[in-house]
């Protein structure tokens, strides 16, 4: 009788209505994919749902384990996920400030400010400057020349609107910082204040050189740039934190002195320390430049590659295997923005940082750029789970996605790699919105041949409920099943 009463807009509305709702959300568990990488609803059901229905123990050595061992991934994620300074950093005010007057959009993010003025903290104050104001009475000259060297490379930094501006006012902080640091070296084994200061003194001075070598690379004297870098090495071997052996290998190649930059990747490109875009792109231009200019896919198929031209692909493979977000745009299928002022290792920020300074680089080697298109996607063949197993470097970390987003602007797209795939129950949303938008068109256009079908399917459906019910009325006396019918 129930099923009688029900008349074809009943049908429309039902599958419109479900319609509806699958849509909307379909359309939130899209909008969460794409900020966030993961479904909404899977979510939900691991943190929440899994440990009502597993009836997880947590007092039992097994779990115990699991935790350690989860807490040991989350440290080592937290390693992979670090962010760097990056060493070839634009000058906020003569470079970023001016790219946001042309276009009107911002360049760094928050997040990306923010890291710096926790490294300015960190590179340019110590402990001592926290003292009671009764000590620093005792040497207000010293504060003093520290507070104006430091304004000199804020304003230089920042306040200043061209690069040749920005090295007059660091060739001021130079003279200051010089006078600061000698002070505070004959000072310095005194007590560990004055030793603190000093570490805090070599840091400035070497920054400010630093910049000022990136200063007179910008405004074309290389050569110059390249002086200032080696003496600033030499100087200060133990100052790695700079990396400053990246600056020089831009340097280098813009003079194309390859012959120093093999001679620079020899020292650094070791199986013992961290390695970069920079390390493993610039070796893989060197051993591509010896090839490239009489490289042919064709002839290459034909007879085999020889052995330089092996050598060739296998350093391009395992720079992309490093960090495979730069092949797009040294062959420019990705448009570059500003670099960030960090980057994370293997990450998007990285590429684009690499991909900016060198792509200049790879131009200039004729055929460089065409071995890289022919050869760089192989890479992915000898690592099918690249998040599971790598071949040359630790499996790739999970963690890029998101650094990489807080570290660049919104209308940048992050490249993700690899590509996810969508989840469950986006494909399940997505089919139950299109079915039951599917039923309600042909429910509206078609109700009375719709309602036979429904009310046959919803009597197919009933069947068995049925069947049974009767059954259990045979058994059972009438009286005991009339009185059940009522309750």
């Amino acid at each position: 009788m129930f099923l009688n009463t029900l008349t074809p807009k009943f049908y429309v509305a039902l599958t419109g209505t479900s319609s509806l709702i699958s849509g909307l959300i379909l359309i939130f568990e899209w909008w969460y994919f794409r900020k966030y990488g993961t479904s909404f609803i899977e979510q939900v059901s691991v943190s929440h749902l899994r440990p009502l229905l597993g009836g997880v123990d947590n007092s039992s050595p097994n779990n115990s384990n699991t935790s350690n061992g989860d807490a040991d991934s989350n440290r080592q994620n937290v390693s992979e996920c670090k962010v760097w300074r990056n060493p070839l950093n634009l000058f906020r005010g003569a470079e970023y400030n001016r790219y946001t007057w042309v276009t009107g959009r911002e360049p760094l993010t928050y997040y990306d400010m923010n890291l710096s003025a926790q490294d300015h903290q960190t590179f340019f104050t110590c402990d001592s400057d926290h003292i009671r104001p009764a000590d620093a009475s005792k040497k207000p000259k010293m504060n003093q020349t520290f507070t104006m060297n430091t304004s000199y490379i804020l304003l230089a930094e920042e306040e200043a609107t061209t690069i040749v501006e920005a090295e007059k006012l660091f060739k001021q902080a130079l003279k200051v910082g010089e006078s600061c640091y000698r002070r505070s070296q004959q000072l310095q084994h005194h007590s560990s204040q004055y030793e603190a200061q000093h570490r805090r003194d070599t840091n400035v001075l070497v920054y400010i050189k630093r910049r000022l070598a990136m200063c007179s690379r910008k405004l074309g004297r290389t050569k110059e740039a390249v002086k200032m870098m080696r003496d600033l090495m030499k100087e200060f071997p133990l100052l790695s934190m700079f990396n400053i052996h990246e600056n020089l290998l831009e340097s280098l190649l813009e003079l194309q002195n390859y012959a120093d930059v093999q001679a620079v990747l020899a020292k650094y490109d070791d199986i013992s320390l961290p390695k970069s875009a920079t390390i493993c792109y610039t070796a893989a231009l060197l051993k591509a430049r010896a090839v490239s200019d009489k490289f042919s896919p064709e002839a290459a198929s034909r007879r085999g590659l020889s052995t330089a031209e092996m050598n060739a692909v296998e350093a391009i493979h395992r720079a992309v295997e490093f960090n495979p977000h730069v092949p797009k745009y040294l062959l420019e299928m990705k448009s570059l923005i500003l670099p960030p002022e960090h980057i994370l290792k293997r990450g998007d920020s990285e590429a684009i940082a690499y991909a900016f300074f060198h792509l200049q680089h790879w131009k200039r080697v004729e055929g460089a750029l065409n071995l890289l298109h022919c050869t760089w996607e192989g890479t992915f063949r000898m690592i099918p789970y690249p998040l599971e197993k790598g071949h040359l470097f630790y499996p790739y970390p999970i963690c890029t996605e998101t650094a990489d987003r807080e570290l660049l602007p919104m209308f940048h797209e992050v490249s993700v790699y690899p590509k996810k795939e969508l989840p469950f129950f986006i494909l399940f949303t997505a089919g139950l919105c299109s079915f039951t938008a599917m039923l309600a068109l042909l429910t509206h256009q078609f109700p009375e041949l719709m309602g036979v079908f429904a009310k046959a399917f919803l009597s197919t459906l009933f069947a068995p409920l049925n069947f049974i019910m009767e059954k259990v009325e045979s058994i059972l006396p009438s009286g005991l099943w009339h009185q059940l019918t009522r309750i």
